[in-house]
């Protein structure tokens, strides 16, 4: 993975700032190093869909991951290209469907205003709720605690924006084996998620042999995310809500949370020794 700063320079700016230490009289005035969060605005050809606070990294795989997570296609190959123009206010980011699959996105045509880390903004009825509709299919082998282990233990350093920010979220994809092979990092946990689903995705990977590791809790959009994609399990570092539960279960998708390098919680599925 590329962590040169000029990988990482639009998504983190200097702003003065001063901080203050509570246990002495003086405080220190430097600049701080945040996270950029700024408007994504997502047309498909010249319609517009949604308009999502992202960080601007990434943006290619953002896109094929949201559009995959969101219904609106089946399959990288349904896009025909992307393309991104940088404008004052905002970023637009133009995908160019296959004609079928553009007729149908015109049919289910909807809009939505995005914010960070909003994983359903825009939906009006539960019935229209993103869901996996297949069962996850299991792996050539199970997935081990040792695999998870490691993916944490090795979390920290595909993390470079969080270490000069410490405000991104990250979303990671590793092999059975637990090697971290992919990640991504966002403002918005849904969109981390979306970059890795679209990384996953353009990068031809057998989604079946590796799973998802999230820096974020666990909630129903995540698990849905991961299991439209089709990876053996989910493992966030923090807990997992009701509804994620029920829905990896229904999915029979492999989910573990509160996972640090000395344990973790299996809520649906299981590990192996």
């Amino acid at each position: 993975m590329m962590t040169d700063a000029a990988r990482l320079e639009p998504a983190f700016l200097p702003v003065p700032a001063t901080r203050w230490r509570y246990s002495a009289p003086s405080n220190l005035a430097r600049d701080t190093e945040i996270a950029v969060e700024w408007p994504v605005n997502i047309r498909y050809g010249s319609v517009p869909y949604a308009v999502m606070m992202a960080t601007p990294l990434d943006l290619e795989d953002f896109v094929t991951g949201f559009s995959l997570t969101e219904g609106i296609i089946a399959g990288p190959g349904e896009i025909r290209g992307i393309r991104i123009v940088d404008e004052a206010e905002a970023i637009t980011v133009e995908i160019d469907l296959t004609p079928d699959r553009f007729r149908k996105h015109l049919g289910r045509i909807r809009r939505l205003s995005g914010r960070t880390s909003c994983g359903v903004c825009g939906v009006e009825d539960a019935a229209d709720l993103p869901r996996s509709n297949a069962p996850v299919r299991a792996p050539r082998k199970a997935v081990s605690a040792g695999a998870v282990a490691a993916a944490v233990a090795h979390l920290r350093r595909h993390q470079p924006l969080h270490a000069v920010t410490r405000s991104v979220h990250g979303a990671v994809w590793c092999d059975l084996d637990g090697v971290i092979q992919e990640a991504r990092e966002d403002v918005g946990r849904h969109n981390a998620l979306d970059k890795l689903v679209g990384a996953v995705l353009r990068s031809g990977r057998d989604v079946r042999e590796g799973f998802v590791v999230v820096t974020s809790r666990a909630s129903y959009e995540m698990v849905e995310k991961t299991a439209i994609l089709g990876a053996a399990a989910l493992v966030s570092i923090s807990a997992p809500t009701s509804l994620a539960v029920a829905r990896a279960r229904a999915a029979g998708l492999i989910l573990v949370s509160v996972a640090r390098e000395d344990g973790c919680e299996v809520f649906s599925g299981q590990l192996t020794a």
